[in-house]
């Protein structure tokens, strides 16, 4: 089986976070499905591009690092959001 990494990044990490934010965007059923689909393939197809083309790996590292970074901060933001107590702001 060939590692699909990315910058030591696991496209199925990248593909299964994409899917989960497009959940908390509302997506459901039959639409996340395809939608699963059509980020999987396109991550594929960029994947073995970025093989055979090392200027377009090089961009498509810093895009896949970027998406990665983006995730983990909005799944902290969520994770930190739920667990810490709300602060109000002191009085007077």
């Amino acid at each position: 089986m060939v590692d699909m990494v990315v910058n030591g990044i696991s496209f199925l990490a990248i593909v299964f976070g994409l899917v989960e934010f497009s959940k908390k965007l509302g997506a459901s059923g039959r639409v996340l499905t395809a939608l699963s689909m059509v980020i999987g393939t396109a991550a594929g197809v960029m994947y073995q591009l970025a093989q055979m083309y090392p200027g377009f790996g090089r961009w498509f590292g810093v895009a896949v690092f970027g998406i990665a970074v983006g995730m983990a901060a909005s799944g902290l933001y969520d994770f930190a959001d739920g667990r810490w107590p709300k602060f109000e702001k002191p009085e007077g």
